[in-house]
Protein backbone atom coordinates (compact mmCIF):
# COMPACT_ATOMS: atom_id res chain seq x y z
CA UNK A 1 0.00 0.00 0.00
CA UNK A 2 1.31 3.16 -1.40
CA UNK A 3 0.26 6.84 0.49
CA UNK A 4 0.33 10.21 -0.51
CA UNK A 5 -0.62 13.54 0.17
CA UNK A 6 -3.71 15.41 -2.01
CA UNK A 7 -6.01 18.55 -1.78
CA UNK A 8 -9.38 17.95 -1.58
CA UNK A 9 -11.62 21.34 -2.03
CA UNK A 10 -8.47 23.66 -0.92
CA UNK A 11 -8.50 21.26 1.88
CA UNK A 12 -5.79 18.26 2.68
CA UNK A 13 -6.21 14.83 1.86
CA UNK A 14 -4.42 11.21 1.89
CA UNK A 15 -4.48 8.65 -1.55
CA UNK A 16 -4.44 4.89 -0.65
CA UNK A 17 -3.52 2.61 -3.59
CA UNK A 18 -2.41 -0.88 -4.27
CA UNK A 19 -1.39 -1.63 -8.29
CA UNK A 20 -5.14 -2.75 -8.71
CA UNK A 21 -7.40 0.46 -6.60
CA UNK A 22 -6.80 3.97 -5.17
CA UNK A 23 -8.89 5.79 -2.33
CA UNK A 24 -8.76 9.38 -1.46
CA UNK A 25 -9.49 10.60 2.16
CA UNK A 26 -10.08 13.41 3.83
CA UNK A 27 -8.26 14.74 7.02
CA UNK A 28 -9.51 19.01 6.92
CA UNK A 29 -13.00 17.47 7.10
CA UNK A 30 -14.78 14.50 7.64
CA UNK A 31 -14.23 11.03 8.15
CA UNK A 32 -14.78 11.14 4.46
CA UNK A 33 -13.46 8.67 1.27
CA UNK A 34 -14.41 10.65 -1.07
CA UNK A 35 -12.87 8.62 -4.25
CA UNK A 36 -12.70 5.23 -5.03
CA UNK A 37 -11.73 3.82 -8.23
CA UNK A 38 -9.94 0.69 -10.20
CA UNK A 39 -6.81 1.57 -11.85
CA UNK A 40 -7.54 -1.34 -14.67
CA UNK A 41 -10.96 0.19 -15.53
CA UNK A 42 -11.94 3.24 -17.54
CA UNK A 43 -15.11 4.50 -14.77
CA UNK A 44 -12.28 6.31 -12.86
CA UNK A 45 -13.96 7.67 -9.30
CA UNK A 46 -17.40 5.13 -8.73
CA UNK A 47 -18.61 7.32 -6.34
CA UNK A 48 -20.50 10.46 -6.69
CA UNK A 49 -18.37 13.93 -6.05
CA UNK A 50 -20.76 16.72 -5.61
CA UNK A 51 -19.55 20.33 -6.48
CA UNK A 52 -17.32 22.24 -4.80
CA UNK A 53 -19.94 24.70 -4.67
CA UNK A 54 -22.93 22.50 -3.91
CA UNK A 55 -25.63 23.85 -1.33
CA UNK A 56 -25.84 22.38 2.25
CA UNK A 57 -28.79 20.35 2.73
CA UNK A 58 -30.43 20.92 6.32
CA UNK A 59 -26.95 22.56 7.12
CA UNK A 60 -24.70 19.41 5.83
CA UNK A 61 -22.59 19.15 3.19
CA UNK A 62 -22.99 15.68 1.23
CA UNK A 63 -19.80 16.09 -1.19
CA UNK A 64 -20.19 12.26 -2.46
CA UNK A 65 -18.57 9.27 -1.40
CA UNK A 66 -18.57 7.63 1.94
CA UNK A 67 -19.59 9.12 5.14
CA UNK A 68 -20.72 7.91 9.44
CA UNK A 69 -23.89 8.93 10.19
CA UNK A 70 -25.80 7.76 13.18
CA UNK A 71 -29.35 6.39 12.70
CA UNK A 72 -31.92 6.65 13.47
CA UNK A 73 -32.27 9.25 10.81
CA UNK A 74 -33.43 12.76 12.43
CA UNK A 75 -33.42 16.15 10.69
CA UNK A 76 -31.25 18.04 13.69
CA UNK A 77 -29.56 15.07 15.31
CA UNK A 78 -28.17 13.46 11.86
CA UNK A 79 -26.77 16.19 9.91
CA UNK A 80 -24.91 17.88 12.28
CA UNK A 81 -21.78 19.20 9.98
CA UNK A 82 -18.95 17.45 9.54
CA UNK A 83 -16.68 20.64 8.57
CA UNK A 84 -13.61 20.40 10.91
CA UNK A 85 -9.92 19.16 10.53
CA UNK A 86 -9.48 15.52 12.29
CA UNK A 87 -7.08 13.66 14.46
CA UNK A 88 -4.85 11.58 11.73
CA UNK A 89 -3.02 8.51 12.24
CA UNK A 90 -0.90 6.78 10.32
CA UNK A 91 -1.64 2.53 10.26
CA UNK A 92 0.56 0.26 8.68
CA UNK A 93 -1.88 -0.39 6.04
CA UNK A 94 -3.92 2.79 6.24
CA UNK A 95 -5.24 5.63 8.20
CA UNK A 96 -7.17 6.08 11.24
CA UNK A 97 -9.60 9.27 11.44
CA UNK A 98 -11.36 11.05 14.17
CA UNK A 99 -13.67 14.13 14.36
CA UNK A 100 -14.13 15.99 16.96
CA UNK A 101 -16.97 15.46 19.15
CA UNK A 102 -20.47 16.85 17.62
CA UNK A 103 -21.28 19.57 20.55
CA UNK A 104 -25.19 18.56 20.11
CA UNK A 105 -25.38 15.07 20.45
CA UNK A 106 -22.02 14.54 22.36
CA UNK A 107 -21.35 11.40 19.66
CA UNK A 108 -17.72 11.57 17.67
CA UNK A 109 -17.34 9.56 15.05
CA UNK A 110 -13.82 8.02 13.68
CA UNK A 111 -13.41 6.08 10.78
CA UNK A 112 -10.00 3.57 10.21
CA UNK A 113 -9.78 2.90 6.65
CA UNK A 114 -7.10 -0.01 5.52
CA UNK A 115 -6.21 -1.60 2.32
CA UNK A 116 -6.02 -5.38 3.25
CA UNK A 117 -5.73 -6.27 -0.15
CA UNK A 118 -4.89 -5.71 -3.51
CA UNK A 119 -8.63 -5.39 -4.45
CA UNK A 120 -10.09 -4.56 -0.83
CA UNK A 121 -10.89 -2.24 1.70
CA UNK A 122 -11.79 -2.42 5.56
CA UNK A 123 -13.55 0.41 6.62
CA UNK A 124 -14.06 0.25 10.43
CA UNK A 125 -16.80 2.94 11.93
CA UNK A 126 -17.18 3.79 15.33
CA UNK A 127 -19.62 5.60 17.75
CA UNK A 128 -17.82 7.32 20.84
CA UNK A 129 -20.91 8.99 23.39
CA UNK A 130 -18.49 12.26 24.93
CA UNK A 131 -21.76 13.21 26.19
CA UNK A 132 -23.15 13.10 29.64
CA UNK A 133 -25.98 10.62 29.46
CA UNK A 134 -27.35 7.65 27.60
CA UNK A 135 -27.52 7.55 23.97
CA UNK A 136 -29.22 4.94 21.68
CA UNK A 137 -27.87 4.74 17.88
CA UNK A 138 -26.74 2.57 15.42
CA UNK A 139 -23.82 3.38 13.28
CA UNK A 140 -24.83 4.06 9.69
CA UNK A 141 -22.24 3.42 6.88
CA UNK A 142 -23.69 5.23 4.16
CA UNK A 143 -21.77 4.93 0.41
CA UNK A 144 -22.74 7.49 -2.02
CA UNK A 145 -22.17 5.91 -5.43
CA UNK A 146 -22.50 6.99 -9.25
CA UNK A 147 -25.90 6.10 -11.19
CA UNK A 148 -24.93 2.88 -11.68
CA UNK A 149 -26.96 -0.79 -11.67
CA UNK A 150 -27.24 -2.06 -8.40
CA UNK A 151 -27.73 -5.37 -7.20
CA UNK A 152 -29.06 -6.64 -4.06
CA UNK A 153 -29.09 -10.46 -3.52
CA UNK A 154 -32.06 -11.87 -1.63
CA UNK A 155 -31.79 -14.62 1.14
CA UNK A 156 -31.63 -18.51 -0.53
CA UNK A 157 -35.04 -19.67 -0.94
CA UNK A 158 -36.52 -22.32 1.15
CA UNK A 159 -39.54 -25.32 0.09
CA UNK A 160 -42.86 -24.87 1.49
CA UNK A 161 -43.18 -28.87 1.09
CA UNK A 162 -40.21 -29.52 2.41
CA UNK A 163 -41.74 -27.92 6.24
CA UNK A 164 -40.12 -24.39 5.49
CA UNK A 165 -43.31 -22.37 6.30
CA UNK A 166 -41.99 -19.44 8.10
CA UNK A 167 -40.29 -15.69 6.15
CA UNK A 168 -36.39 -15.29 6.61
CA UNK A 169 -36.47 -11.70 5.51
CA UNK A 170 -38.52 -8.49 4.86
CA UNK A 171 -38.11 -5.53 2.41
CA UNK A 172 -38.97 -2.18 3.83
CA UNK A 173 -40.18 0.66 1.52
CA UNK A 174 -39.99 4.11 2.40
CA UNK A 175 -43.28 6.38 2.13
CA UNK A 176 -42.23 7.34 -0.99
CA UNK A 177 -41.13 4.19 -2.17
CA UNK A 178 -42.80 2.77 -5.35
CA UNK A 179 -42.18 -0.59 -6.17
CA UNK A 180 -44.09 -0.29 -9.66
CA UNK A 181 -41.67 1.86 -11.20
CA UNK A 182 -38.86 0.45 -13.26
CA UNK A 183 -36.30 1.55 -10.79
CA UNK A 184 -36.91 -1.85 -8.93
CA UNK A 185 -36.33 -4.88 -10.88
CA UNK A 186 -37.80 -7.65 -8.82
CA UNK A 187 -36.09 -11.25 -9.54
CA UNK A 188 -36.31 -14.68 -7.90
CA UNK A 189 -32.50 -14.22 -6.47
CA UNK A 190 -31.63 -10.73 -6.47
CA UNK A 191 -33.46 -7.32 -6.74
CA UNK A 192 -31.74 -5.12 -9.39
CA UNK A 193 -31.81 -1.15 -8.81
CA UNK A 194 -31.71 0.62 -12.18
CA UNK A 195 -30.76 4.07 -11.14
CA UNK A 196 -30.89 5.86 -14.09
CA UNK A 197 -34.71 5.03 -14.00
CA UNK A 198 -35.82 7.10 -10.88
CA UNK A 199 -37.43 10.42 -11.36
CA UNK A 200 -37.70 10.85 -7.58
CA UNK A 201 -36.46 9.65 -4.43
CA UNK A 202 -36.89 5.93 -3.67
CA UNK A 203 -35.45 4.00 -0.93
CA UNK A 204 -35.98 -0.08 0.49
CA UNK A 205 -34.28 -1.67 2.92
CA UNK A 206 -33.89 -5.12 3.78
CA UNK A 207 -33.99 -7.47 7.25
CA UNK A 208 -31.61 -10.54 7.65
CA UNK A 209 -29.06 -8.91 4.80
CA UNK A 210 -27.20 -11.83 2.84
CA UNK A 211 -24.12 -9.13 3.65
CA UNK A 212 -23.14 -7.94 0.12
CA UNK A 213 -24.23 -5.87 -2.57
CA UNK A 214 -22.56 -5.19 -5.96
CA UNK A 215 -23.07 -1.85 -7.97
CA UNK A 216 -21.85 -1.44 -11.79
CA UNK A 217 -20.41 1.81 -13.10
CA UNK A 218 -18.73 1.85 -16.52
CA UNK A 219 -17.00 -1.47 -16.28
CA UNK A 220 -16.19 -2.00 -12.75
CA UNK A 221 -18.18 -3.15 -10.37
CA UNK A 222 -18.04 -2.23 -6.43
CA UNK A 223 -18.78 -4.88 -3.92
CA UNK A 224 -20.00 -3.90 -0.45
CA UNK A 225 -19.81 -6.27 2.26
CA UNK A 226 -21.30 -6.42 6.12
CA UNK A 227 -21.88 -8.64 8.20
CA UNK A 228 -25.27 -8.99 9.57
CA UNK A 229 -25.52 -9.97 13.43
CA UNK A 230 -28.36 -12.76 14.00
CA UNK A 231 -30.70 -11.68 16.91
CA UNK A 232 -29.50 -8.11 17.03
CA UNK A 233 -31.49 -5.20 16.97
CA UNK A 234 -31.75 -2.53 13.66
CA UNK A 235 -33.13 0.79 13.05
CA UNK A 236 -35.43 1.07 10.24
CA UNK A 237 -37.90 -1.86 11.04
CA UNK A 238 -35.25 -4.08 11.58
CA UNK A 239 -33.12 -2.95 8.16
CA UNK A 240 -29.27 -4.00 8.12
CA UNK A 241 -28.88 -2.74 4.55
CA UNK A 242 -30.55 -0.14 3.02
CA UNK A 243 -30.39 1.53 -0.75
CA UNK A 244 -31.35 4.70 -2.04
CA UNK A 245 -31.70 6.80 -5.14
CA UNK A 246 -32.68 9.66 -6.89
CA UNK A 247 -31.21 9.30 -10.19
CA UNK A 248 -28.34 10.97 -9.85
CA UNK A 249 -26.86 9.04 -7.01
CA UNK A 250 -26.94 5.14 -5.89
CA UNK A 251 -26.74 4.88 -1.93
CA UNK A 252 -25.61 1.62 -0.26
CA UNK A 253 -25.90 2.36 2.97
CA UNK A 254 -25.16 -0.94 5.98
CA UNK A 255 -25.91 -0.92 9.57
CA UNK A 256 -24.55 -1.30 12.68
CA UNK A 257 -26.75 -2.66 15.89
CA UNK A 258 -28.70 -0.34 18.04
CA UNK A 259 -26.89 0.21 20.76
CA UNK A 260 -27.68 2.13 24.27
CA UNK A 261 -23.99 3.67 24.36
CA UNK A 262 -23.52 4.64 28.34
CA UNK A 263 -21.24 7.90 28.57
CA UNK A 264 -17.62 7.10 27.68
CA UNK A 265 -18.62 3.57 25.85
CA UNK A 266 -18.31 3.27 21.68
CA UNK A 267 -20.03 1.00 19.25
CA UNK A 268 -18.35 -0.08 16.19
CA UNK A 269 -19.27 -1.25 13.09
CA UNK A 270 -16.83 -3.15 9.77
CA UNK A 271 -17.62 -3.17 6.28
CA UNK A 272 -15.10 -4.71 3.12
CA UNK A 273 -15.28 -2.80 0.01
CA UNK A 274 -13.89 -4.31 -3.35
CA UNK A 275 -12.94 -3.17 -6.82
CA UNK A 276 -13.61 -5.98 -9.99
CA UNK A 277 -13.46 -5.71 -13.26
CA UNK A 278 -14.93 -7.52 -16.27
CA UNK A 279 -17.93 -8.32 -14.55
CA UNK A 280 -21.00 -8.34 -16.48
CA UNK A 281 -24.39 -6.81 -14.98
CA UNK A 282 -26.75 -9.66 -14.35
CA UNK A 283 -29.89 -9.28 -16.51
CA UNK A 284 -31.07 -12.78 -14.98
CA UNK A 285 -31.25 -14.93 -12.02
CA UNK A 286 -28.83 -17.48 -14.03
CA UNK A 287 -26.27 -14.85 -15.09
CA UNK A 288 -26.65 -13.47 -11.36
CA UNK A 289 -25.78 -17.23 -10.13
CA UNK A 290 -23.50 -17.90 -12.78
CA UNK A 291 -21.01 -15.10 -12.76
CA UNK A 292 -21.56 -12.58 -10.05
CA UNK A 293 -22.59 -14.82 -7.09
CA UNK A 294 -18.35 -16.52 -8.16
CA UNK A 295 -16.94 -13.83 -8.59
CA UNK A 296 -18.28 -12.50 -5.46
CA UNK A 297 -17.50 -15.80 -3.48
CA UNK A 298 -14.05 -15.71 -4.57
CA UNK A 299 -13.60 -12.39 -3.15
CA UNK A 300 -15.36 -13.33 0.12
CA UNK A 301 -13.10 -15.86 1.02
CA UNK A 302 -10.05 -13.72 0.84
CA UNK A 303 -11.19 -11.88 3.96
CA UNK A 304 -11.21 -15.11 6.28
Amino acid sequence: MKLSKTDYRGGGALVLSTPALELVVTTSVGPRVVSLRSLAGAAGNVFLQLPADEQRYHGFYLRGGHRLWHAPEHIVRTYQPDDEPLEVKLLPKGVALTQPTEALTGLQKAMKIEVTGTRTVKVTHTLTNRGLWAVECAPWAITMLRSGYGVLPLPPKGDHAKGDLLPNYALVPWTFTDLALPVWELHRDFVGINAAKAKSAQKLGITNYPGWSACWVEGSTFVKYAAAIPGASYPDLGSCFETFTNGAVLEFETMGPLAKLEPGRSTTHVEYWGMLDGLPRPSTDEAFNEELVPAVGAWLKKLK
